[in-house]
């Protein structure tokens, strides 16, 4: 590890508009910090104060138990998240509010009330106790983004079984592997999904998985699509005719603060993937509390965060923390551009969202389309927009902010990772001014820093290594079945202190820049640039929608730069658009970060949730065989297609 360089130059600065800050939950720069400053200098008093706000069914004795790596948070505190969710709303006005609204990819659609999915969860939950399962047993859920989803979570939750949610794109391996981890004892899962006007046969790939996963002994089915499928015969249960017959009481268990909520699965580069483990009190707490004030949430809201359950997103920002404020959350099964690359505006005019959290790479494909989709729709609804899974660059952030946001929402640009359960470097919409392309500063109880190699701070504007130093509520607690890993991974690089695994500098005002993954990071001539900010450079350029840079050996430099680019709709590669990329590199950055090498492809390499695979790129750039774990990336063809360009 030596230390990273930073490149990139943004001067632009957005105050939050004086009419949402007025009405917004924390009003002024001044306010936050006195808070944030409260969260930093006692932590625990802070953290105490607003743990209030949960339902408690039993106190805790000690906010905070802290033996690196391991902490422990309300310890001794009682709590179920469904019933956080679910039932202390049915006292109030918000029992007949909309819960979720759900839209499917044919366009039918679905509403939830608070009442009605707390009956829904309740019978769910019986229909799994039935099944044999226990508190401590492990669930499996593979599905499209349904109601059902949502549904199964909280069940899983009110009676204390871990649930781990597999994305529904993923393939009979990969779910194998997952369940075998996680040793599961039930896999709930539907006949089917839509996705771009075609049918994903998931209950076939569990039928598949199954038979090399000893430990599942039930699989319960959706019936979503309707088609004639396979039934094992007391094995496989259809979801309606169980829930039929079940019963709709079921007390919330009351499960101690650490009790583990859930198991997310992450790729690791090589090997196994890494089961992340979120409990219970300390990732509500935090996620309901992020969902609140990041989001500026409010009764009146409709908030679409457009992630699956499969990704952590989907669970802190879809299911767990709207429903922990009473919100209305709508969930969207289908893809973006199906039938035509205007669905997410048309569902936004057609559900009147106000809130509309949405990843990068989705942006940059709204940009590709072209900006005629957005303008058939009424968008008036919109008061905040967000972005989430990557940074995001500052070209991609000005067309959100003028062509979906009207130059009149502000945008909460939230760095977070799936270890880290919910929102560390964001943006408070009504009291913090915003820079394309930075998250700005940390959430309460956020310790962050940029260090060098030997974990000293560097000067401002340096590059180095994004760090979190002190414990917060919402943190993974271990690697499942593997604390060994867990220590490895994320806190032997700097002891006592959370490498997050990112690079980053900090600006005059203490704002973050994310530079992309270390691992992303190109040593060119002794220069170690962030691949991120190469990016941003090339799509700041009108002919461009996408970039992904990766760095190939060079005898002569160390690494050159290879850049992959996708242009937008219209647009022709040729060698003449090769040359003024260059030249467009040089003149945002400097000489030093002119590509070697630009390759045009009509698509990159993603996983399911968006994020652009540069570790494949790389191998690709350097001609060498694809190795490691591939199960997350979401389309082959697209691969395969570069191979062939290569050849």
């Amino acid at each position: 590890m030596t230390d990273i360089e930073s490149v990139q130059k943004e001067g632009r600065v957005f105050e939050p508009p004086q009419g949402f800050r007025d009405q917004a939950h924390i009003k002024s720069l001044a306010e936050f910090r006195a808070l944030y400053d409260r969260s930093i200098q006692d932590p625990e008093g802070f953290w105490a104060e607003q743990a209030k706000t949960l339902v408690w069914q039993k106190p805790w004795s000690q906010v905070l138990e802290w033996k690196p790596p391991f902490a422990k948070w309300f310890v001794g505190g009682k709590l179920n998240l469904s019933e956080n969710c679910l039932d202390r709303h049915l006292a109030t006005w918000r029992r007949n509010k909309a819960a979720i609204v759900w839209e499917g990819e044919p366009g039918e659609t679905r509403t939830l009330t608070y009442l009605q999915l707390h009956r829904e969860v309740c019978r769910f939950a019986n229909v799994l106790k039935e099944l044999g399962v226990a508190t401590g047993d492990r669930v499996g859920i593979y599905m499209p983004m349904i109601p059902e989803a949502a549904v199964a979570m909280l069940a899983c939750a009110r009676i204390g079984a871990t649930h781990s949610v597999v994305f529904g794109g993923f393939s009979a391996e990969a779910l194998r592997d997952r369940m075998n981890d996680a040793q599961a004892k039930v896999i709930v899962t539907a006949d089917g999904a839509w996705r771009r006007g075609a049918v994903v046969k998931l209950k076939a790939a569990v039928d598949a998985a199954v038979p090399a996963i000893p430990s599942v002994k039930s699989v319960v089915v959706v019936k979503r699509l309707g088609d004639d499928i396979p039934m094992s015969a007391g094995r496989d249960h259809w979801w309606h005719e169980l829930v039929e017959a079940a019963s709709a009481d079921c007390p919330p268990v009351a499960l101690d603060s650490e009790h583990p909520l859930f198991i997310l699965y992450t790729s690791g580069t090589t090997g196994k993937p890494k089961g992340v483990v979120h409990t219970t009190g300390g990732y509500l707490l935090q996620t309901a509390l992020s969902t609140k004030y990041v989001f500026d949430l409010k009764d009146e809201d409709t908030f679409w965060c457009t992630a699956d359950i499969g990704w952590v997103t989907g669970h802190s920002y879809v299911v767990f923390g709207p429903l922990a404020n009473g919100a209305t959350t709508l969930m969207y099964e289908g893809a973006p551009n199906w039938p035509e690359p205007d669905r997410f505006w048309k569902l936004i005019a057609k559900h009147r969202v106000s809130i509309f959290y949405t990843a990068p790479t989705a942006i940059r494909a709204f940009i590709r389309w072209g900006e005629q989709w957005p303008r058939k729709h009424d968008l008036s609804s919109l008061r905040l927009l967000g972005t989430v899974g990557e940074p995001i660059n500052p070209e991609a952030w000005m067309w959100y902010h003028a062509v979906i946001g009207a130059s009149r929402c502000p945008i909460v640009d939230t760095w977070w990772q799936t270890e880290t359960g919910g929102m560390m470097i964001t943006p408070i919409p009504g009291a913090i001014a915003t820079k394309p392309g930075s998250g700005t500063l940390p959430f309460f109880g956020v310790v962050a820093a940029v260090v060098d190699k030997d974990g000293k701070e560097v000067p401002v504007g340096d590059g180095g290594y994004l760090v979190i130093q002190k414990p917060w509520p919402s943190m993974l607690r271990t690697i499942y079945g593997d604390p060994e890993r867990y220590a490895e991974t994320y806190w032997k690089r700097f002891p006592g202190i959370y490498f997050t695994g990112d690079g980053a500098r900090r600006d005059k005002d203490g704002y973050f820049w994310i530079m992309g993954r270390v691992d992303d990071v190109i040593n060119v001539a002794g220069h170690r640039l962030g691949t991120a900010e190469v990016e941003s450079a090339l799509v700041s350029h009108p002919r461009v929608a996408e970039a992904a840079v990766v760095g190939r050996p060079d005898e002569l430099k160390g690494q050159a730069l290879v850049a992959f680019v996708t242009v937008k709709q219209g647009q022709q590669p040729s060698d003449a658009v090769r040359a003024e990329l260059k030249e467009h590199v040089v003149k945002e950055i400097g000489a030093i970060a002119r590509p070697d090498e630009i390759r045009f492809s009509e698509a990159l390499p993603k996983t399911r949730s968006g994020k652009i695979m540069r570790r494949l790129l790389r191998d690709i750039a350097s001609g060498k065989e694809t190795l490691g774990d591939t199960t997350t990336l979401e389309d082959y063809s697209v691969l395969a297609k570069l191979r062939e360009d290569e050849e």
